[in-house]
């Protein structure tokens, strides 16, 4: 049961109250908590170390209620309940800090164990009254490779130190024993350290500023508008989001392409999702086992909260407008009008300790590809096409001085085509992480960014064509080694409603001007002085017909070297017939003639979901019988 009765006599007792609500009041107090977990953020940012909190933006702030209800939509946190669950309520004191990262202990908070959570209780008038919680993605807790994310572990032992929720500070005294066994597990422990301390600090700044809000309006008067933003939240799904989506039940699968083992199998996920008035049950009976290789995530826990959360922000797409799709929240509102029904335990997202999960963010994210594919046949098409997914870059080894280095990259890539725009261009598919500046890694690394440009022809082709992915070279100026952890390196972001899919991810690395690909979990692969590795991210997928593209977008296309003159000819049938002074010029009746023909080669049967022609060069792991258990 998520709540005694004692707490459920409790929240009922305080939604009972949400009329009596001061619509100002209930507006201020939305306000400070935004404020709140906006000034946790930008603390954060300015005290942590590491690149990938600092540069990255790579960590998530959460702020809930005594409840373990999530307050705001910003960021998509983790969730508190692993540590109520261990840590009764009630022996909770001020100055108290938890601390965890175990993938398989965390309530389905922790995804892999890079992701490390601080949370903290706060307190007014000694009374509990709200958890701030901060997990940030670490540069290294251990395990079989600098990074804590080896693509070739068989097992979570291999992947780093695994933390239960403990006790890290009591009564405001640091527990300086389990310090000394965090930092002992890292190659960067003085970084490591130092981001842990300034997730802390951070944490305790927030839950200060929370009972700074209890102590201006009184507990009941905050709890009452905490109640009454959840209730918005979930009337404003019914009456603007659920009308949009057609009473029904609706299929979708998606699919991770690769496991480092069983490599090019495609694994999939599979859900059923039935929609009626005021419900969504998604079904996710179908989904392939769990993988011998670190592509599993362990989402079966607290009833699915962590999942919902995670995919119900997707629905707002079907808001009347872009405008009003950015105004509405995403809070624990959202929880109630889903039903989650997870497969038996040994999936892709019901792993079984000891599966390994540091690359848990492909089926993660893959879901929000899911979710939106299975609304897109519900609504006729009217769903964005498939996003970029994020992925890891990296290099380790020792400068020329002789010091140990390890640099991480989180890279973006383009967004879907939407029924009323183009995809953007470079962007990064997890709220508010960044692309790490070349300014700084060759200021910090001995590395050399020679490349930083939109990739060409990346996008997928439509009516709104999907945004771009980009190039990035990196020369390395010592003998070192790399590491990958991406998907989507051989299926494109798919198409929606006739649009095509964007081009794969890819890495390459010039082995004296023989370029080779690698895969994309890869692991300790050598670097050599002065040799150029390049990295192409995803572009996003095209939304609608081509053919349905005006000639004139297509032709800024090409001006602006997004588009070149061969992909506008193929997937949009335009033709250039000159150039004047570099800027196209459209061949009127060669353009006409030629997308008359290719319409008549168009079946007339529109295809809501194109994968691409990479989904015939791989084959559905499903289909080659059970995968040996390997575990280290």
């Amino acid at each position: 049961m998520r709540w005694t009765e004692t707490e459920q006599r409790q929240i009922a007792a305080i939604n009972a109250r949400i009329p009596d609500v001061d619509p100002i009041v209930l507006q201020i107090v939305e306000g400070t908590l935004n404020s709140i977990e906006a000034e946790i953020e930008f603390a954060v940012e300015r005290t942590a170390r590491s690149p990938m909190i600092r540069e990255a933006h790579d960590f998530r702030v959460g702020l809930f209620d005594r409840f373990q209800r999530k307050l705001t939509g910003r960021s998509y946190s983790a969730i508190p309940d692993a540590v109520t669950r261990d840590y009764a309520p009630e022996t909770m004191k001020p100055g108290d800090a938890y601390f965890m990262n175990d993938t398989y202990d965390t309530e389905g908070a922790i995804g892999h164990l890079p992701d490390m959570c601080s949370t903290i209780p706060a307190f007014f008038n000694d009374d509990l009254i709200a958890y701030i919680q901060v997990f940030g993605h670490h540069d290294d807790i251990g395990g079989k490779v600098p990074g804590s994310m080896p693509g070739t572990a068989l097992s979570v032992f291999e992947e780093g130190l695994m933390i239960p929720p403990i006790k890290l500070y009591s009564e405001g005294v640091r527990n300086e024993e389990a310090f000394k066994i965090i930092r002992r597990n890292s190659r960067v422990p003085e970084m490591l350290e130092a981001d842990v301390d300034s997730e802390v600090q951070a944490v305790i700044m927030g839950a200060a500023r929370m009972t700074e809000l209890f102590a201006r309006f009184g507990k009941d008067v905050v709890e009452n508008c905490f109640a009454a933003i959840f209730e918005r939240t979930r009337q404003t799904f019914l009456d603007e989001l659920f009308p949009k989506i057609a009473d029904g039940t609706y299929y979708a699968e998606d699919y991770v392409e690769h496991d480092a083992f069983t490599d090019p199998l495609l694994h999939k996920i599979a859900v059923t999702m039935t929609k009626t008035a005021d419900k969504i049950t998604l079904d996710f009976n179908g989904t392939d086992a769990q993988a011998v290789g670190p592509i599993n995530w362990a989402a079966d826990y607290a009833e699915g909260r962590f999942l919902i959360k995670w995919i119900a922000p997707i629905m707002r797409n079907l808001a009347e407008s872009p405008e009003r799709a950015a105004e509405i929240p995403c809070n624990e509102g959202v929880v109630d009008l889903f039903e989650v029904v997870f497969p038996e335990k040994g999936t892709l997202i019901t792993p079984v300790r000891p599966a390994p999960t540091n690359a848990r963010a492909f089926v993660l994210l893959r879901m929000l590809s899911l979710f939106a594919g299975a609304l897109a046949q519900a609504v006729d098409g009217k769903m964005p096409a498939d996003q970029e997914t994020i992925r890891y870059t990296g290099f380790y080894g020792y400068d020329r001085a002789g010091d140990y280095f390890l640099s991480r990259e989180v890279l973006g890539g383009g967004g879907g085509g939407r029924y009323y725009a183009d995809g953007s261009d470079a962007i990064h598919v997890v709220p508010d992480s960044r692309n790490q500046p070349a300014e700084f890694t060759e200021t910090r690394y001995p590395l050399r960014v020679e490349k930083l440009a939109l990739a060409p022809d990346s996008g997928g082709a439509g009516e709104f064509r999907g945004g771009l992915g980009y190039e990035k070279e990196y020369r390395s100026l010592t003998d070192c080694f790399t590491l990958v952890s991406a998907d989507r390196v051989r299926l494109g972001c798919y198409g929606v409603n006739g649009g095509h899919a964007g081009a794969p991810f890819g890495v390459f690395v010039d082995a004296e001007g023989a370029a080779r690909k690698l895969g994309g979990l890869e692991d300790e692969i050598p670097i050599t002085e002065d040799e150029l590795m390049r990295v192409t991210t995803t572009g996003g997928g095209g939304w609608g017909n081509p053919l349905d593209r005006s000639a004139e977008a297509v032709r800024m296309d090409v001006w602006q070297g997004k588009v070149s003159t061969e992909r506008a000819l193929e997937d949009y049938g335009v033709v250039m017939a000159a150039f004047d002074d570099d800027e196209p010029i459209i061949d009127v009746p060669a353009t006409e003639a030629r997308r008359a023909e290719m319409r008549g080669r168009q079946s007339g049967e529109r295809v809501i979901i194109d994968r691409g022609p990479g989904i015939d060069a791989v084959t559905p792991a499903n289909k080659q019988g059970a995968k040996p258990k390997r575990y280290g």
